[in-house]
């Protein structure tokens, strides 16, 4: 008999807020009712925040023993009756955070909550409403004539929209690294002590499930990754004072849930899409990278596939594919106050080095690992450069970062006028991406936490052998991560990143035995469902950077949208307009303020006062004085061994064949200790066969007249579904439609053709870029044409090194990177922090030293040479 496994929850999941004249007392429970924990929150100091946790553990006797106690010490005459002491205030189910401004403390507390979606038993919640208390007593409050207008400011930023949570799932990261790092044997836990063990209890064991001897604990709640976490800045002054069942983290973005019937077996398809909480904000007002590599309108996306029959994270089926869209990784903005639909683009700094976009990289292949994909949307002839500024400005990075890694691990740059193509009448454009997607999943794989299936054995497919990806006993991993971009990264690339999510959903189908071949049609019921989601994700991350619905969407590039979503277009596109006008200015103070990149501080001016807010997101350009001069190091295989510290800036540090550190001089108080890329990961083991009931979805897109056959991988034509796309068009002109928009269509003209018949937009462009071909296939940069090349120095006129020749046995295995079965942080890669010694270190002190102007005296040894350099020179 299976041994059964009970997740460790967080036991405060509802909460009551008590109040009295010199206290407020937060009461949380777990969903039984059968274990409470009690906060206590000081209401006398008008500007501090005393929070006390006991860390005991109440029984429900015990609690309203307290409460009683509380309540009869509260009261205003000893004994008296028909008066109460102790007041119930709100209830709850969770605690968002606590904020100031310039006056006292506010508490911000969840009040109601909605289902939207369930994985591996663990349930992921939508915010509905919060409440906002004011903590101190009016007796002791300070007033001040600004604190109404901060607290306005920070309400606009809408709670109930689009913010998610979960009790027992950390939703910052991914299922991959959930279900391959976060492992807790049952044996860890009865190491602990006993106190210990009574603040990690299991809610379940007063609510009827018995847990035998032998079983396996398991835990999802861990330290999140902050990046995609929104109330991070709000839990920071109680994270180290209270219990960890207090701490909620929620993220902001997109999640939903379908379910699909394959057969009558139920399979749950989840989209999941955070939102970076770096650099946020809304569409004009953010654009580019910041000095730290983060980008705007960053967001993750993940698809995850269970099998619904078994609801558990080792007996079950589950599955997962990433993928990320974000701004351009340059410093660029464009100015709103000309009221032009489309501002003109404007580089804001010069960046020879690349050293933004290389912070940018470097996060994403610590977290994900290579190959770095790059899918690049935007226009590349214009009768003005437009949109084609960025494209160059990112083929010259891309190129320049491509020297410096090994060749198995170089950034695949690939570049497609999508736009242009949608013009042409010759060209499909979904079978392009298509064709695009099938080779970026090749490269990257996907995640399955199940060995492969023994369909694909009986029923072999030649791609499947090509897929790439990490294969592990246990399963698959995904390596490396695809990023897609456009200029505003809303309509162009969500129809991008839905046909790279169809491409892996068949994938992940096929590897779970559900499909004979690991292929998707269109106009099928799984693909339809697909469509909607992606669809709901596109709108809800337009609303929330452009201040719009989506204005292009699937249809529209299958071009079987209706004549009635012209105008909806038209009316999406002026709302757009609106709000990035007028109205995203208050937003954009809004998130400034509600993620703390804006303290208010008396005595400093306003959020409403500041002409810009540029220095509160470039944090560098406040402290650090002007660069005099700035030197590239060419750190060579045997240097690395000696990496001297500290040291500012590392250039894409991880899976690395050289480093190039940029180095600014600073004063020497002001130079920082940077060794984040070289911290050690440690991995653990955990067994899991606990199974939970699965509720029904939230949502349901199975059609109700399904025909003989009820798979939702058979193509089902319009009037199949009672849904008829091209309206009152005759039988042939029907035809002639479905000709050109099925997936099944002939494969596209060639590169000569469709250059010769697409519409260009200026003579001119005809001219200087009639050799670039618009390609559909991944192509590295290495591979570009001579004028890529010519954009920067060739390696061996500058270092004298040639990085086209072979590699020594002792440069390869000073970074070889030994595999591991889980993800550390995301990374496939363990990487151990450099040794230097005391030599090193004092030979780049004295660089820094020289440098600035401070001459080191000579050595003994130095001064017998000078003298013979003399004696041989001159005498």
């Amino acid at each position: 008999m299976p041994t059964a496994a009970a997740p460790i929850i967080s036991s405060v999941q509802k909460l009551v807020l008590y109040e009295t004249r010199a206290r407020y007392f937060l009461v949380g429970s777990n969903h039984a009712e059968t274990k409470y924990r009690v906060l206590k929150i000081d209401r006398t100091e008008p500007k501090d925040l005393v929070v006390i946790d006991d860390r005991h553990v109440y029984t429900q006797q015990e609690v309203r023993e307290l409460l009683g106690r509380l309540d009869l010490g509260n009261r205003t005459k000893m004994g008296q009756k028909g008066s109460s002491g102790l007041f119930r205030a709100v209830s709850a189910f969770g605690v968002v955070g606590f904020v100031r401004f310039l006056e006292g403390y506010y508490i911000v507390l969840i009040t109601k909550r909605r289902k939207m979606a369930d994985i591996g038993g663990h349930a992921i919640y939508k915010i509905e409403d919060t409440n906002m208390i004011y903590i101190p007593n009016d007796s002791v409050r300070i007033t001040h004539p600004d604190e109404a207008r901060y607290l306005r400011i920070f309400q606009n930023v809408d709670l109930s929209s689009n913010f998610y949570f979960s009790y027992s799932y950390d939703l910052s990261h991914s299922l991959q690294y959930n279900l391959t790092v976060l492992r807790m044997p049952l044996e860890m836990l009865k190491s602990e002590p006993t106190q210990a063990r009574q603040e990690s209890f299991d809610i379940f064991e007063d609510e009827g499930l018995i847990t035998q001897g032998g079983s396996g604990v398991f835990g999802i709640c861990s330290e999140p990754y902050m990046k995609y976490v929104w109330n991070g800045e709000l839990l920071d002054i109680i994270k180290n004072t209270v219990h960890r069942d207090w701490l909620l983290y929620i993220i902001h973005g997109f999640c939903g849930q379908s379910k699909l019937l394959i057969y009558g077996r139920p399979v749950y398809v989840t989209l999941i899409a955070r939102r970076s909480s770096k650099f946020a904000g809304t569409r004009f007002l953010k654009r580019g990278a910041n000095c730290e590599g983060d980008v705007a309108n960053e967001v993750e996306t993940e698809q995850i596939l269970c099998d619904a029959s078994v609801m558990s994270f080792t007996a079950g089926s589950y599955s997962s594919y990433v993928q990320v869209r974000g701004s351009v990784p340059l410093y660029w903005s464009q100015d709103i106050s000309t009221m032009m639909p489309k501002p003109p683009i404007t580089l804001d700094q010069a960046d020879p080095f690349a050293h933004v976009a290389a912070l940018h990289f470097d996060q994403m292949l610590q977290r994900f690992g290579s190959p770095i994909i790059i899918l690049n949307l935007v226009k590349e002839r214009e009768k003005r450069k437009h949109e084609r500024i960025l494209s160059e400005e990112l083929v010259a990075a891309v190129t320049y970062l491509n020297q410096f890694l090994p060749p198995e691990h170089t950034i695949v740059y690939i570049p497609w006028d999508m736009a242009k193509y949608t013009k042409s009448k010759l060209c499909n454009v979904l079978d392009r991406l298509n064709v695009i997607a099938e080779s970026v999943v090749k490269k990257t794989g996907f995640f399955v936490n199940r060995p492969d299936s023994y369909c694909s054995i009986l029923r072999p497919d030649e791609k499947w052998n090509e897929l790439g990806g990490c294969v592990t006993p246990t399963g698959r991993l995904q390596t490396g991560i695809l990023r897609t971009n456009c200029v505003d990264c809303l309509d162009r690339t969500n129809t991008a990143q839905f046909m790279v999510g169809k491409c892996a959903l068949a994938y992940q189908l096929y590897s779970l035995g559900l499909i004979d071949k690991p292929n998707l049609q269109f106009d099928t019921d799984a693909v339809r469902l697909f469509e909607e989601l992606y669809e709901d994700h596109g709108d809800t991350l337009s609303l929330q950077y452009g201040g719009s619905q989506l204005v292009h969407r699937v249809k529209t590039y299958r071009k079987i949208a209706p004549w009635t979503q012209h105008s909806k277009d038209i009316m999406q596109t002026l709302s757009r307009y609106y709000s990035n006008a007028f109205s995203d200015a208050d937003r954009q103070d809004s998130i400034n303020l509600f993620l703390g990149v804006f303290h208010p501080t008396e005595g400093k001016p306003h959020l409403w006062e500041l002409p810009t807010d540029f220095y509160l997101h470039h944090k560098n350009t406040m402290r650090l004085l002007p660069t005099r001069r700035s030197y590239t190091y060419w750190w060579t295989p045997e240097v690395i061994k000696h990496l001297p510290l500290p040291y500012d800036e590392v250039i894409c540090a991880a899976n690395l064949k050289k480093l190039v550190v940029k180095k600014f001089h600073r004063y020497e108080e002001e130079i920082d200790i940077h060794n984040e890329f070289f911290r050690p990961y440690e991995l653990s083991s955990f067994d899991d066969t606990f199974c939970l009931a699965m509720t029904s979805s939230a949502r349901d897109f199975m059609p109700k007249t399904v025909g003989i056959d009820p798979s939702p991988f058979t193509v089902r034509k319009p009037d199949e579904t009672g849904k008829s796309v091209l309206g009152n068009k005759s039988n042939r002109e029907e035809a002639i439609l479905q000709r050109k928009t099925a997936a099944s269509a002939p494969p596209p003209p060639s590169e000569e053709a469709v250059s010769s018949s697409s519409e260009d937009d200026s003579g001119t462009d005809r001219e200087d870029e009639g050799s670039v071909s618009q390609r559909s296939t991944p192509v590295k940069m290495t591979d570009t044409g001579d004028s890529a090349k010519n954009m920067v120095q060739p390696m061996k006129e500058v270092y004298g090194i040639n990085l086209s020749d072979g590699l020594s046995e002792e440069d390869f295995s000073i970074y070889s990177r030994t595999p591991i079965s889980a993800f550390s942080q995301d990374n496939i890669y363990e990487v151990q922090p450099p040794r230097v010694d005391r030599k090193s270190t004092e030979i780049f002190q004295a660089h820094i030293q020289a440098s600035q102007g401070t001459m080191q005296p000579l050595g003994r040894e130095d001064t017998f040479m000078f003298r013979e350099y003399i004696r041989n020179r001159y005498l």
